[in-house]
Formats: structure tokens, sequence, C-alpha cells
């Protein structure tokens, strides 16, 4: 496109009633978004014969693309492209919160590209292929899919963080890395779901997939992964494929990772490609002789509740079909010294309708000893449960 050709990023007119006037403005909105094309020469007649979308707002005397949200995150993309290209060999990464506050650590940049390289080969991804960013860039796993770009190259189509990504595409990209969060409201909506369903491959990650989601994905034409992996291991280190003949229950780890089980059940991971040191992850998890493995639950989301040690995400797994969003937490108990609590997202008290489901399908200990409404379930900004807030929320109501 000429726009792209001449590294045009913006045009002064006076003329917006006519055709050069219209054109240039719709050229620069083509340039800014590689999802947008227009022929050269298009004509006034033409745009509105064909009414061509385009998100332009009036902000005193000038005319901006995009909303306001939309203009920060491409001022975001531009920031971490100037650190990525600065002399420094290291960046500043924040873990997800999901177990307390983000921690900040430092990545080498050479690791993180050493991750894309592996996560383009792995997915067979190539130079020119199209790739959606929709994940906030405060985190590793909005930053790798900058440097994957960066790397094969691809050609990025960014949208704003929201739980609808593919709201304002017109077009399936070829790849795209969601939350379960993303994937779940963007299948409720029949526009979303078609171009969900034509992405070449989905990448899902950050969260568990429920029952329901997967029975869904397995229907879905094109490659659908599941991602395991952490802030620390730069992104994912392992896959499991949701549809078609390679359909699994457990995660293989990427060529280069070692897999095995600490001492305590946990997975051990060693991968120098992308951390030096060999981690112990605090994932109870169950592991095959060649080394693929099943996550279980978090170590620390153990409830002992009179001597029986009980898995959070176990138990919130047996619930998957109720009617309402809902956690499963732990509140002291002097007796017990943990009780199971039931944190549930509702307009109106259903402690009754659960507490028969949960009669129906959970062992004895595992029944919840409390129902507590909130009127949103805490969730980080990467969609990941907050444990330690849905655990304070639960103290309160105590």
């Amino acid at each position: 496109m000429l726009a792209r050709e001449r590294g045009i990023g913006s045009w002064i007119t006076s003329a917006l009633e006519s055709n050069v006037g219209l054109n240039a403005i719709a050229q620069w909105c083509a340039a800014i978004d590689p999802d947008t094309t227009f022929p050269q020469g298009l004509g006034t007649g033409q745009l509105f014969v064909e009414n061509y979308p385009m998100p332009l707002r009036i902000e005193g005397d000038c005319l901006w693309y995009g909303d306001e949200k939309q203009r920060n995150f491409r001022q975001e993309i531009q920031e971490f492209t100037a650190r990525w290209t600065d002399d420094q060999p290291t960046l500043t990464v924040h873990t997800s919160g999901s177990t307390g506050a983000p921690k900040p650590m430092e990545a080498e940049k050479v690791r993180m590209w050493n991750s894309a390289l592996r996560t383009l080969e792995a997915l067979g991804l190539q130079a020119g292929n199209t790739a959606l960013l929709c994940m906030p860039l405060g985190y590793i796993a909005g930053q790798m899919m900058l440097v994957r770009s960066f790397a094969a190259p691809l050609q990025l189509l960014a949208v704003p963080p929201s739980s609808h990504p593919y709201e304002s595409l017109h077009e399936a990209p070829d790849f795209a890395a969601l939350t379960p969060m993303q994937v779940y409201e963007s299948l409720r909506v029949p526009h979303e779901r078609s171009l969900l369903r034509r992405t070449l491959c989905l990448l899902i990650g950050g969260g568990a997939i429920s029952p329901e989601l997967a029975a869904e994905l397995r229907t879905f034409p094109h490659a659908v992964y599941s991602s395991y992996g952490m802030t620390e291991t730069l992104s994912h280190i392992a896959l499991r494929r949701l549809n078609g003949d390679e359909a699994s229950d457990y995660y293989t780890p990427l060529p280069g990772v070692e897999t095995g089980l600490s001492p305590e059940g946990t997975l051990t991971l060693f991968a120098p490609e992308v951390c030096a040191e060999r981690l112990v992850t605090n994932d109870r998890a169950e592991l095959l002789p060649d080394g693929r493995f099943r996550i279980v639950g978090r170590r620390d989301n153990v409830i002992c509740s009179g001597g029986i040690k009980l898995q959070m995400e176990e138990i919130e797994a047996k619930l998957h079909d109720l009617p309402c969003p809902l956690m499963i937490t732990a509140t002291p108990d002097e007796r017990l010294g943990e009780k199971v609590t039931l944190l549930y997202e509702a307009e109106e008290d259903l402690s009754e309708v659960l507490k028969a489901h949960c009669n129906e399908r959970l062992t004895r200990y595992e029944q919840p000893r409390r129902f507590v409404r909130v009127d949103q379930l805490p969730r980080t900004e990467t969609g990941k449960p907050a444990r330690q807030l849905a655990k304070e929320l639960a103290a309160k109501g105590i």
C-alpha cells in the first residue's frame, strides 16, 4: 500500500468533503490498521456506497483513529517496542498475581527470543501470518505475543484487552492467544464465534478450561491448544491439543524441556533456553514416563479440613455446570482448622439451590460449610482466579 511504502503516519487536509480528503483519511486508517485495506484512488462515491467502517473520533481540532482505549494500547505497543530495541539485555516483567500481588522480575531478551522461536516452530507459524494481540502488555503473555511478531515476523492485529477481542474484527486471524474467559464470551456472540472457529491456530492459556468449554472446542475445524507455563518460563513450555486426532488430557513439553516431580508431588521444570535454573512449581501433577503431565491443582490451593486435604480445583471441576459462576476457597474453623467455602456470583441468594447441587455431586468431606454471595468473583487482570482475594472476601462474611 502506498501509505505504508512511504511511511506516512498523518495527513493535513482541509477538504474532508472532497475525493482527495476522504481518500487521504481512508488510506491513513489503512496505514494504522493492517486489517483495513482500501484501493489507492478510492473515490468519494465508493466510500459511501460500500459504507466502509472506520473508527474515527473528533476531539477538538483533531481527527483520531480509534477510541481512547485503542490509542492507549497502541501507545503501550510503541513503548514496549522501544524497550525491546534499546541496548539493555533485560526487561522487567511481572507475575500474574493469582496467588498474591504481582511481583517484578528481570527477563533476558535473548531467552524471550528463544521462547518466541520455539513457539513459532511448535505451532507452524510463518512469516506474514496474522496474529491477534489482545492481552495486557503489563504481563508476559502479551509481551511474548509482540516478541513472536518480531521474530517471525507476524502481521499484528492489535485490539485492547477485553472479554470480546473479536468484536471489532472482520476477518479471522491466522493465530490468536486468548484466556478461557475470552474464548467463552466470544462463543456466545454469533459473529465472534464464526471468526473464532475460522482462526487457524488458537492458543488458550492463563486459566483452567471447563469441561463445557472443552466440549465446544473439540468441534473446531482448526488446531486448538491449551498452554502450560508461567512468567518464570517466559510463557508456555508445554502444549495440550484440545481437538482433532491429537487431543489429549496430558501436556506435551516443548523440545528441550525436562519435567519431573518434587518430593511434595509438584511439577519440576528444566528449560535452559528460557530459564537458567531448574524450577520447582506449586502445581501438583501426574507425570507419565515420557515426560507428559497432567495438572491436578496448585499446592497452595489445598484446603486442610479436619485432617483431610482437599484440592480447590477438583471441587470446582465437579461443580462446573452450576447455574452461576463460583469459586472454592477456605475460611478458618475452630474445630476443623479450615472449612470449604463456596463463593458465588449472583444478584440474588442462591445458597439453597447451590447446596442441593453440592449434595448431589460432592463427597461428604468436599461439602461447602458456607456459601457467600458476591457481586463479582475476584480475578486477576489476566483472568485467573485471585485466590488470596477470594479468601479475604470469604473471611469478611464470617
